[in-house]
C-alpha cells in the first residue's frame, strides 16, 4: 500500500512536527497564518515502503507540496514527473492532484533534500545539513542495486552528503550516473521545474532518456545469476 512514510533517521524519526530549523519553522508559521488550509509543515516522503527507485527533489513548493502535503503534488514541477513515473510503470496514474486522489507509486518513493518550504525556494546550507539525517535514513533503507534519481544539483549534493563521499569525485551533470557505496547508483537530472521546462533546458525527451537508463539499470539488477555449466 502506498502512503506517507515516517522514515527512521539520525538522530530521531521524521515528524511533521519537526522544528529543527528556526528560519524554516518561522516561515511555515507565517504561511499558516495567511493560508489556513495549507499543509504548511514538513512534508513526508511518499511512495513504496521498499522502493527500487528513490526520487530526491529539492524542497516543497509553496503552492504544491507545501499546500497539499505530498511531494511534487499540485504544482508545475509534478506534471512532468508524475506523467513520466506513470509512463515507466512507477505510478498507477499520470497525475498527482491531492491526498486521497487514488495515486499509488509502484516500487518508487519520492522525497526531498529539505522537507520544509524555504523562503524563495532557497534552503540554506545549514538547513540542508540539518535535514540530511532524514535523507540518510531513507538511503540506508534501500536494497542493493537500487537507483536514486537526484533532481537538480542541490538534491545531488544532499545525496552525496548522506553517503559521506566527496563532491569532487561525483560531479553533477544531466544524465550522469554514479556508482555509490552499497551498490546503489545515483542518476542525475535537471530539476523538472517550470523554469527548466519552459526554457527547454530540460525537455520531455531528455527526462525520458534518464528514466530509460534507470529502467535498464534496474532490469539488470533483477536478472538471476547465471548458472555454472559443469
Amino acid at each position: 500500500m502506498t502512503r506517507a512514510l515516517s522514515v527512521p533517521a539520525a538522530p530521531g524519526r521524521f515528524s511533521t512536527a519537526c522544528r529543527a530549523c528556526p528560519r524554516l519553522a518561522g516561515h511555515l508559521a507565517q504561511v499558516r497564518e495567511t493560508h489556513e488550509t495549507y499543509h504548511a509543515r514538513p512534508v513526508p516522503p511518499f511512495g513504496s515502503d521498499s522502493p527500487r527507485l528513490l526520487v530526491v527533489g529539492l524542497a516543497p513548493g509553496m503552492h504544491g507540496a507545501n499546500r497539499t502535503g505530498r511531494p511534487f503534488t499540485g504544482d508545475h514541477a509534478g506534471i512532468l514527473l508524475y506523467d513520466t513515473l506513470h509512463r515507466y510503470g512507477y505510478a498507477n496514474r499520470p497525475q498527482s492532484v491531492a491526498l486521497g486522489d487514488g495515486l499509488e507509486l509502484l516500487g518508487c518513493r519520492i522525497t526531498n533534500a529539505v522537507k520544509c518550504l524555504p523562503p524563495e525556494n532557497k534552503p540554506l546550507p545549514a538547513e540542508v545539513r540539518l535535514c540530511n539525517g532524514y535523507l540518510r535514513g531513507e538511503l540506508e533503507s534501500l536494497a542493493p542495486a537500487s537507483a536514486i534519481l537526484a533532481l537538480g544539483a542541490i538534491a545531488h549534493q544532499a545525496v552525496l552528503m548522506a553517503f559521506g563521499v566527496r563532491r569532487a569525485e561525483y560531479p553533477f551533470a544531466h544524465a550522469a550516473q554514479h556508482a555509490l557505496p552499497g551498490e546503489r547508483t545515483l542518476f542525475d537530472s535537471y530539476h523538472c521545474s517550470r523554469y527548466n521546462t519552459n526554457t527547454r533546458r530540460l525537455t520531455e525527451a531528455m527526462f525520458h532518456d534518464v528514466f530509460s537508463a534507470i529502467g535498464k539499470h534496474l532490469a539488470v539488477g533483477r536478472q538471476p545469476a547465471a548458472r555454472l555449466r559443469l
